[in-house]
């Protein structure tokens, strides 16, 4: 995946491995988990991943998710979908 600066941050829920995705590597849609919108292409977000696996199958890369980046930064304060 292009994009730009990955990091590692700690949650209440774990460590994530976090991405900032610029406009200009985007080229498709995604669904934020954070709010249920669609991330259109062509639109910097986040794109975020548990350091440790969420289930015994597969990888924390089989958990990426595209997230809007205020939706990233208030997750711990919203309603879990």
């Amino acid at each position: 995946m292009a994009g730009g600066y990955e990091r590692v941050e700690e949650w209440p829920d774990g460590e994530w491995v976090v991405r900032q995705i610029t406009g200009s590597t985007s080229v498709k849609s995604y669904r934020c988990p954070g709010c249920d919108q669609l991330i259109p292409p062509a639109t910097p977000h986040i794109v975020a991943w548990p350091v440790e696996p969420l289930s015994f199958v597969g990888s924390g890369l089989d958990e990426r998710r595209h997230w809007h980046t205020s939706c990233w930064r208030a997750r711990d304060r919203r309603w879990r979908r």
